[in-house]
């Protein structure tokens, strides 16, 4: 009996998309308010050269953690087909394949990020004044990718199969350790930058624990056990066709950010730490225009498996009428207070006037990257995910590259390095919209395969 799960393929689709997007939302907003956390009690109890440290990671960590948390999307894709379309032996499968995906995910995360965090920030131009310390807090984070991807991992299950509402709850229970842990270990215990990465650490490892546990301990047919973790060829071949150009996409998307925060970097110490807490602070509409995109992937995913797809086509547009109403209803309000919310990251007039700026020239247009989002799930949700990858490619990616490195020298001033993010919300909105209206991009009933008949194929080859 599926009694925690919500089912997306029949009801009022508003409704399910905005019960199911809920508990996502709140999720995103715990994680983000925990990353918050770290900047700010850092900021407060350190110093402005702390928290640039501490903020000058977060684009490069996204980039190199991106790609294998895109390869959990594909998992939570497969995941919701075969959970719509009741293949309980493929569900088997592909759940004990998405956690040796994790696994196996975590172990090159791990090494990958001790070895390339300081030659990666040296090449960002990081400010020699905060390399030490922003070294030390890549290197402490990396060395809890497993225990954050195995959480991503199972958080993407449950969501697959109709549950937002358990990871909330996980994620609850380790933002709440994670802002305790920060005022022990930084503002008690003095342990500087340190204390805020083993905080965030920690917390990872309890988010991981309790998903693990939740599946591990379900009477549904996607229980996990934990002897049987092993990577299962069909089904894991099927989530790596979606999950590694989502991946790529991710990288892509966090690289045009590494280039950005490459050039703020230029501008010193006082914009790297504005730019960072501007990045919070937008960061908490980013995660609910992304708990919508989650929502309509599950959706697309579920209704897709199920054979409707003229419920998915509706679930489609009445997702981006609900991210432009949430992502363009919280964008305004945190505009409007942008005054006393830079304040509170730092007190600083010079930090806070790259604050508002920053605040200025992304929030004003998010609604319309909500749109983006949601249509790049849409479309994940379906299979086809090399589409959105090769969107995000020319117009997100290339074209901030080409206006940092071709544009901006030409007025090398910050407002205008800033423009680069709504000029690539609004190129990508309209590439999309091409895309969409030449392509029939939704797949036939007949082409939807079951995992039995992929078997055979292979089986046959």
């Amino acid at each position: 009996m599926r009694v925690r799960n919500v089912a997306l393929t029949e009801g009022t689709i508003w409704k399910k998309l905005l019960i199911f997007a809920l508990p996502l939302m709140l999720s995103n907003f715990l994680q983000q308010l925990y990353n918050t956390a770290d900047l700010l009690i850092v900021g407060r109890f350190i110093g402005t050269e702390a928290q640039a440290a501490v903020g000058a990671t977060g684009s490069l960590s996204n980039m190199l953690i991106g790609f294998f948390i895109g390869l959990s999307i594909g998992c939570a894709v497969v995941v919701a087909q075969m959970y719509g379309a009741e293949d309980e032996d493929g569900l088997y499968r592909m759940v004990h394949s998405s956690m040796s995906i994790a696994l196996v995910s975590g172990v090159v995360l791990s090494v990958a990020g001790f070895f390339l965090s300081t030659p990666l920030l040296r090449l960002m131009n990081t400010p020699e004044e905060i390399l030490a310390d922003a070294s030390v807090y890549l290197r402490i984070f990396f060395a809890g990718s497993i225990p954050s991807l195995l959480y991503n991992m199972g958080a993407g299950i449950l969501r697959s199969v109709g549950d937002s509402k358990r990871p909330f709850y996980f994620l609850a229970v380790s933002s709440i350790t994670n802002i305790l842990l920060d005022l022990l270990f930084i503002a008690v215990f003095g342990w500087g930058v340190v204390g805020a990465a083993w905080a965030t650490v920690i917390s990872h490892i309890i988010a991981a624990v309790l998903v693990m546990m939740s599946l591990s301990k379900t009477d549904e047919s996607y229980k996990l056990y934990l002897r049987d973790i092993a990577f299962h060829g069909p089904v894991g071949k099927r989530a790596l066709k979606i999950g590694v150009p989502t991946g790529l996409q991710s990288v892509l998307i966090s690289g045009s950010n590494v280039i950005i925060q490459t050039a703020v970097n230029g501008f010193g110490t006082l914009a790297v730490a504005g730019y960072a807490a501007a990045g919070r602070i937008d960061g908490f509409v980013w995660v609910t225009l992304n708990a919508v995109a989650l929502a309509a992937m599950t959706f697309m995913g579920q209704n897709i498996g199920a054979g409707k797809i003229e419920r998915a086509k509706k679930g489609l547009r009445q997702a981006i009428v609900l991210v432009v109403i949430v992502s363009g209803g919280l964008g305004a309000f945190f505009l409007i207070f942008a005054g006393p919310l830079a304040a509170l990251f730092n007190p600083d007039p010079a930090v806070t006037f790259y604050i508002r700026q920053v605040m200025l020239y992304i929030l004003s247009i998010y609604w319309l990257f909500g749109i983006n989002e949601v249509i790049g799930g849409a479309l994940r949700g379906v299979g086809r995910s090399m589409v959105p990858m090769l969107v995000t490619l020319i117009c997100m990616s290339g074209f901030r590259v080409f206006w940092v490195y071709v544009i901006l020298p030409l007025n090398r001033t910050f407002d205008f390095m800033l423009l680069a993010y709504p000029l690539s919300y609004i190129l990508t909105i309209i590439v999309y919209l091409i895309y969409m209206k030449m392509v029939d991009w939704l797949p036939k009933r007949e082409e939807i395969e079951p995992i039995e008949e992929i078997e055979n194929i292979e089986a046959n080859a």
